[in-house]
């Protein structure tokens, strides 16, 4: 089961890839980052993930040319990637890490950013007055970066990898640290510059955050390939293993004798003292469709449903080999 590659509902027609891996490797003396990795990625958002460690942070830094690969070739947009100022201008980065200038204002850090990238200081203005507006920035430009909130250095770390127009965004860790609303607003930014003809790469170690963003992934593990295309084909590779149903009711002894004689129950265990149950089966879909109807029939209130395997734990936990 590993790697797992899968392809994307993309049609038969082949499409230019945006970022190509081929039998990339990437070692730090006796640690290694990256394993054969080969991959090509589509225009539009695809979303990488994999856990701390996984080798996410390895693979954007060499896509955006700051390390050179120690086997293989990676190019972004037909372009070696390694020492190359024409391909720089064409991509942005919004790394994980905060390195904004503390004193600054938020405008003027962005439009060092754009000078920086060549840009005359008429350009540079214009440029940082057009990316605040982006990420709702604006009405906090000429506030000093030192004061921001975290959700307001995450726009503004998303800012500068705007502000020089570029074709291709790769952001790492974007949504870290933001509250809810914070986080809303900064996804719906990523889908609409997608809608404005940008590829973007996002790397996270979430998967419901990418999910509602994207339904291209690309897993890693331990710097290899795990597997990589549409969401939902992902997901069909852990339909061979029992998934797993939280149910939270008043009385779970009851509701448990009840499912126990439904086809698509496999097993029941009671836990937290008889609080709730977790309920395993291999037909999920059947399941959440007929559920309503049994606890009707059966006169069970059922206060709290939800899947512990709809999170990326679970899927690495179905998919790693042990």
């Amino acid at each position: 089961m590993y790697p797992q590659s899968v392809d994307s509902d993309t049609g038969p027609a082949e499409i230019e890839p945006i970022i190509a891996f081929r039998d990339v490797s990437k070692w730090f003396g006796n640690v290694i980052g990256l394993n054969k990795l080969s991959v090509c990625i589509a225009p539009g958002i695809t979303g990488l993930l994999g856990p701390n460690g996984a080798g996410k942070s390895t693979l954007l830094q060499l896509a955006t040319g700051q390390l050179l690969p120690s086997k293989g070739t990676v190019e972004v947009l037909g372009q070696r990637t390694w020492n190359n100022p024409w391909l720089n201008r064409r991509i942005g980065l919004c790394p994980e890490q905060d390195a904004l200038y503390e004193w600054m204002t938020g405008v003027d850090f962005l439009a060092t950013c754009a000078r920086l990238g060549g840009m005359s200081r008429t350009q540079a203005r214009q440029a940082s007055e057009r990316a605040l507006e982006t990420v709702g920035m604006t009405r906090h430009g000429n506030r000093i970066v030192a004061g921001y909130s975290k959700g307001m250095r995450q726009r503004t770390k998303l800012a500068q990898s705007l502000v020089h127009d570029p074709q291709v965004l790769f952001l790492d860790e974007p949504l870290t640290g933001t509250d809810p609303v914070a986080r809303h607003d900064l996804m719906d930014i990523i889908q609409r510059l997608a809608g404005a003809g940008k590829s973007i790469l996002i790397s996270s170690h979430v998967l419901h955050e990418v999910e509602a963003i994207t339904s291209n992934i690309i897993l890693l593990n331990h710097g290899r390939l795990l597997a990589h295309g549409h969401i939902r084909q992902i997901r069909d590779l852990m339909d061979q293993h029992p998934h797993r149903i939280v149910l939270v009711c008043k009385d779970c002894r009851a509701l448990g004798a009840s499912l126990i004689q439904w086809p698509p129950v496999e097993s029941i265990h009671l836990q937290g003292c008889d609080q709730f149950l977790v309920v395993e089966t291999r037909q999920p879909d059947a399941f959440y469709a007929g559920l309503p109807q049994l606890a009707l029939q059966t006169n069970q209130q059922i206060t709290e449903m939800y899947s512990q395997d709809d999170n990326l734990e679970a899927v690495f936990r179905y998919l790693v080999p042990t």
